[in-house]
């Protein structure tokens, strides 16, 4: 039979497991997949992918096929060291999505950096845009269509653009051109041009942006308007909408009235739009504000708008800059380097700064920005999204003198992928590009972060009879609701839920009825929904 204080023991933790059960988290296993504030992310593990030695600036998809450009001269194997096992691959590559492996098929080369990729509808063609006036060892000026099995040149496709393409949107009939040219051929285009699909001649579409160059181009999911975002500070002539980002129409060129621009005016020397994408429903971007250049943006987050009237749909004003968004059929993910996100209830400022480089957000707004406290703009009362629990690590690299990690993310329904010029993900070498994928395609074993002398319990003895349990709750990258089991003497006598984050890890307790001048050991065990498992150390007291 059971004596009265260990039935007693036993009805406080049942209570204690009622009063912690934990709210609404949204990661690789949220409590409640269907609440738009809580939606399924994939993981935080970082999948063995193809490395390179420079900089990744951006990267498009064909099947199962990743196509990554930038600044680089070699490919090296998932866990290779720098310089060791290299495959030459000049500022062009494609890797396997599924496996990581480098696809040794695609010899594309090209003699100076690619900034832009994009794929044609129908997946047979590969456009890229950068810097470069050759291609294969044949003159490419700034612009190339290639085979993306092979990598080899489209014969008859060659326009010839004066200066850096930066942006390319391609339909079945044209390919879209943003950048920094003033001309293609003999004919005067001002940052923007469009030539046809078939053979690479110029199309009349001439909308005219000045004051700073194109980063980004997006198309309607009808094709009929066409949204550019980058410095520059008119289009067409005006400011509204042109200051750093505008909508236009796809075939006259003409501007269309774009209210987001109305909320994100970004542009200049020290401001402007760093990149745009769709869904297919809704269209994202990312901008960046450089104080040191005296920067007049507004954002330095990034946003979601809507198609049917290029209105705001939400703002995420986390502070630092950010360089590129992709939604998948779940979550909505970002590169860049965040400092602050306690306007949408995220994480405070630290000293030193801490920086975060790959976060997630809900697709839908789930409620409104509060006031920023820190002296940036501030979007008070706008809609914004959920903060969600993905927190991968990505260290600052060397290569462009930027001191930055991811430049560029996308992915599809299954994968994410980020490119950029980060040495580390998660502590551990993984150079320039890594893969991240949904729970059913990954090992799943980011599991809870703190360490075991971080979260060990203290007790104490109040009172005769008594011996209080207290321990700070963990964290993990990719799960909120973490459970915890406390062990007095071997036997389990408390399992508590909490859902917690990084900045946000409260004390725990439990008070344990043991008979007086009785000596306990206590020990806690906290677990992810997917069993992984940190163990504080045994810890003993003897009872007053």
């Amino acid at each position: 039979m059971n004596s009265p204080w260990r039935n007693w023991g036993a009805a406080l933790a049942a209570a204690l497991v009622l009063a912690a059960a934990p709210p609404a988290s949204a990661d690789t296993a949220p409590l409640d997949p269907a609440d738009p504030a809580t939606p399924v992310t994939v993981s935080a593990d970082a999948l063995p992918t193809v490395q390179i030695d420079g900089v990744v600036w951006q990267q498009t998809i064909i099947g199962d096929t990743v196509y990554a450009v930038g600044k680089f001269d070699t490919a090296r194997p998932a866990g290779a060291a720098a310089g060791t096992q290299t495959t030459e691959r000049k500022n062009i590559l494609a890797y396997s999505l599924s496996t990581g492996q480098l696809v040794t098929g695609f010899t594309a080369s090209l003699n100076a950096q690619a900034l832009a990729v994009a794929a044609s509808p129908d997946g047979s063609r590969l456009y890229v845009g950068g810097d470069f006036t050759e291609a294969n060892g044949q003159p490419a000026s700034k612009v190339v269509a290639l085979n993306p099995q092979t990598g080899a040149t489209v014969a008859g496709w060659a326009p010839r653009m004066s200066s850096t393409v930066r942006a390319i949107v391609a339909t079945a009939g044209t390919v879209y051109l943003g950048g920094l040219f003033s001309t293609v051929g003999s004919t005067s285009r001002s940052k923007l041009a469009a030539v046809r699909a078939s053979n690479g001649t110029l199309l009349p579409w001439k909308p005219l942006a000045a004051g700073g160059r194109v980063n980004a181009l997006v198309l309607a999911p009808d094709g009929s308007k066409l949204v550019a975002g980058g410095l520059f500070t008119t289009l067409n002539g005006t400011n509204r909408p042109g200051f750093g980002l505008g909508a236009v129409d796809a075939l006259t060129g003409a501007n269309i009235v774009t209210p987001v621009n109305d909320v994100v005016r970004n542009a200049g020397t020290g401001s402007g739009i760093t990149s745009l994408s769709s869904d297919g429903s809704n269209w994202y971007g990312t901008g960046f504000i450089d104080s040191k250049m005296n920067g007049t943006g507004t954002l330095e987050g990034s946003f979601a708008g809507n198609w049917s009237d290029l209105g705001v749909k939400w703002i995420d004003d986390c502070h630092g800059d950010s360089y590129s968004v992709f939604a998948s059929n779940t979550a909505v993910y970002k590169a860049g380097h965040s400092h602050y996100c306690g306007n949408l209830k995220g994480f405070p400022e630290t000293t030193p700064r801490t920086w975060h480089r790959g976060l997630a957000y809900s697709r839908e707004a789930t409620g409104t920005l509060t006031k920023d406290i820190h002296g940036f703009p501030s979007f008070t009362g706008k809609p914004a999204p959920s903060l969600l629990v993905w927190y991968p690590d990505l260290d600052t690299g060397t290569a462009t003198g930027q001191s930055q990690g991811p430049w560029s993310v996308t992915g599809n329904n299954s994968y994410v992928v980020m490119g950029g010029e980060f040495k580390n993900v998660n502590f551990k070498g993984q150079q320039g590009l890594v893969r991240f994928a949904v729970s059913s395609l990954a090992p799943d074993k980011e599991g809870p972060r703190s360490s075991s002398a971080s979260t060990n319990p203290a007790l104490t003895s109040p009172s005769s009879g008594l011996i209080t349990v207290k321990w700070q709750s963990n964290w993990d990258r990719d799960n909120a609701a973490l459970s915890y089991r406390l062990s007095r003497d071997g036997r389990l006598i408390s399992t508590q839920a909490l859902s917690t984050t990084f900045w946000n890890r409260p004390m725990m307790e439990f008070r344990d009825t043991v008979a007086p001048g009785t000596t306990h050991s206590y020990r806690v065990v906290v677990t992810d929904p997917f069993g992984n498992s940190k163990y504080s150390t045994t810890v003993s007291l003897t009872a007053r």
